[in-house]
């Protein structure tokens, strides 16, 4: 890690799945890379006539060259190594026993606590770092996300993160419209939860064949 600032940006998906749930994403990308990297995925997009958010579920057979194109130059970067993602879920035959009521309450924030964590080796940087946060909206109370910020913050105390500067400030809720590389997550997070929750495989009811726009989603997977 060459930058000195870092920039996180985090998504969750399906909750509850078939096989495999509580879905997890982020990207990190170092400050110096990031506008580029944003305008080059904003421009390619503008390229392809696509001049709104880009989603997993907006996936249609005739967006489908689009969406493929984009995704490709996300993952150039990934090869590139200027963006790194990490995808974490939960498979639903490992049970938990004995959590309290205050655990599952909890168990969004929690498990992205974890995430945040571990996903990405931050402990593991040799020099300090500042380093940003950005979420996808909340889906619960204002209350929640401030203690969860609070959690967060608590990482730079352990000693293995006392080389990452955070501030409360630092960790925001963001807009995925108004950032790329979240809708770009957004698309590869979706992809893994419906392949792995085999939803590639589903026929609406009545139908004898799959719709058009599961079809499109495997292939785009």
């Amino acid at each position: 890690m060459r930058d000195k600032e870092f920039i996180l940006f985090c998504d969750e998906s399906d909750r509850r799945g078939k096989y495999y749930s509580n879905f997890y994403g982020g990207v990190i990308v170092g400050a110096s890379q990031y506008q580029r990297i944003t305008d080059r995925l904003n421009n390619t997009k503008a390229d392809l006539n696509l001049y709104q958010e880009i989603k997993w579920e907006k996936a249609t057979e005739q967006y489908l060259p689009k969406y493929e194109e984009l995704i490709c130059v996300f993952f150039e970067e990934i090869a590139r190594n200027n963006l790194r993602v990490r995808i974490m879920f939960r498979q639903n035959a490992h049970l938990s026993h004995g959590l309290s009521r205050e655990q599952v309450d909890w168990e969004y924030y929690l498990l992205y606590y974890q995430f945040v964590k571990h996903g990405f080796g931050l402990e593991y940087v040799p020099e300090n770092i500042r380093l940003r946060l950005y979420f996808d909206t909340f889906p619960d109370t204002a209350e929640k996300s401030e203690q969860f910020k609070g959690f967060l913050l608590g990482l730079t105390k352990a000693k293995k993160w006392q080389s990452i500067d955070i501030k409360r400030e630092d960790i925001t809720k963001v807009h995925s419209h108004d950032h790329v590389l979240l809708q770009c997550l957004d698309v590869v997070l979706g992809a893994m939860s419906f392949r792995l929750n085999d939803k590639h495989k589903e026929i609406p009811k009545g139908a004898r064949r799959r719709g058009k726009r599961t079809v499109a989603k495997e292939k785009l997977y």
